[in-house]
């Protein structure tokens, strides 16, 4: 029997949801990962992670929104099918999978040397 096995996060981060939203490509890249669907309007995003021995790939559901000039809200849900067998291998991947993300987003936005808020 399969279920799925959900997490959430919500940043609240220091820096433009133009520069965050920029950043995530890049991000998604670097960790070999895919994203399959984008809602440029609301920005939404789908991403596929891989999966591992003995666990399934999880799909991260990312929304960056504006709190004002230099500030947005990033809320990230990941959804990783789980079966009997292997919910004990994937425990904890999901919640790893996420902060994965986070770490990738964070490092692409300190390196990022270009535009107007690379002095933030």
């Amino acid at each position: 029997m399969a279920y799925l096995r959900s997490e959430n996060e919500k940043l609240e981060i220091d820096y433009s949801a133009e520069r965050v939203w920029r950043v995530i490509p890049r991000a998604v890249k670097a960790l070999q990962w895919e994203i399959q669907e984008t809602d440029e309007t609301h920005q939404i995003l789908k991403i596929k992670t891989k999966g591992a021995f003995l666990s399934y790939g999880s799909i991260l559901t990312v929304e960056v929104v504006p709190i004002d000039e230099k500030t947005c809200r990033m809320s990230i849900m990941g959804e990783t099918p789980v079966t009997t067998i292997t919910s004990m291998a994937d425990f904890g991947r999901t919640r790893d999978r996420i902060s994965f993300f986070v770490e990738a987003i964070a490092k692409e936005i300190e390196t990022e040397k270009t535009g107007p808020e690379s002095t933030q």
